[in-house]
C-alpha cells in the first residue's frame, strides 16, 4: 500500500483526510444541503453561541460561517493536517486535533454541535455512541445539526476518492430512532438529498441531514 491508501489496505480517518486536504474541500465546499443547515441553525442562535463542529476538516464552509454569525466555534477533527488547514483558515475559531469519541465538554456546555458526515468511518455501536454524548453536550434547547450518507452496512470496504476504507452506517429511521429514542432528542426536520461532488474521482452519494434540538426541560 502506498502512503495515501490509494491501494491496498484501508487506511483510518485521519490517514484518509491527510491524504485528501483542501481537495476534500474542493469537492464539498458548495454542498446545499449542508449549507443550508448552517443558516438554519445561525438563525436560531444568539451573538456568542457556543458551537462545536465535530470533523472540521479545512474549516470551510461550516466553522467559517459560523465564526461570521458571530458564534464561539471549536472544531475538533482527526486529522492533523485538517486541523492546521482549518486553524490557518478560520483563525477567529479554536481548532484541536481529536476524536469525538475522546473528546470531553462539560454536560450542557454547547449551544449547538454540528456533526457533518463524521461518523462513518466507526462502527455502529461507536457511532451510536457518539451522538449520545454530542446530546448530553448541548444546553437545554441547544440543537444538534448532523449529516450521514444513510445506509444499512456494518464494517463494509468501499474505495472512496480513489481510497480504500471501511465504513459502517444506519438507515434513515434507525438513525432517526437513534436521535429521538437513545439521544431523547426531538427531530425537527430531516430531509434525503442526492449530492454530485466537484471531484470525478467521487460518485455521487445520497445524503440525510436532520435539525434536531434538545428539550428545555429534562434530560437529552
Amino acid at each position: 500500500m502506498d502512503n495515501d491508501g490509494t491501494q491496498g489496505q484501508p487506511v483510518s480517518a485521519a490517514e484518509l483526510f491527510d491524504g485528501l486536504g483542501l481537495a476534500y474541500e474542493r469537492a464539498f465546499v458548495r454542498l446545499p444541503a449542508q449549507l443550508a443547515a448552517v443558516e438554519w441553525l445561525t438563525a436560531r442562535l444568539g451573538a456568542g453561541a457556543r458551537v462545536l463542529d465535530v470533523g472540521s476538516g479545512t474549516g470551510r464552509p461550516v466553522a467559517d460561517l459560523l465564526v461570521r454569525a458571530g458564534c464561539e466555534v471549536t472544531g475538533i477533527d482527526v486529522s492533523g493536517e485538517m486541523v492546521a488547514l482549518a486553524s490557518a483558515q478560520v483563525p477567529g475559531a479554536r481548532f484541536e486535533r481529536c476524536d469525538v469519541r475522546a473528546f470531553d465538554a462539560p454536560e450542557g456546555h454547547f449551544h449547538a454541535v454540528c456533526a457533518f458526515f463524521p461518523l462513518l468511518m466507526m462502527s455502529r455501536a461507536e457511532a451510536a455512541a457518539a451522538l449520545k454524548r454530542m446530546a448530553g453536550w448541548l444546553a437545554p434547547g441547544g440543537f444538534l445539526v448532523t449529516a450521514t450518507v444513510p445506509a444499512d452496512v456494518e464494517d463494509v470496504e468501499i474505495v472512496w476518492m480513489e481510497r480504500t476504507v471501511r465504513v459502517s452506517s444506519f438507515p434513515t429511521e434507525e438513525y432517526l430512532r437513534l436521535q429521538r429514542e437513545d439521544c431523547g432528542l426531538d427531530v425537527l426536520h430531516h430531509a434525503l438529498s442526492v449530492f454530485v461532488p466537484d471531484d470525478e474521482r467521487a460518485a455521487p452519494e445520497e445524503h440525510l441531514f436532520t435539525y434536531a434540538r434538545r428539550p428545555a426541560h429534562g434530560p437529552a
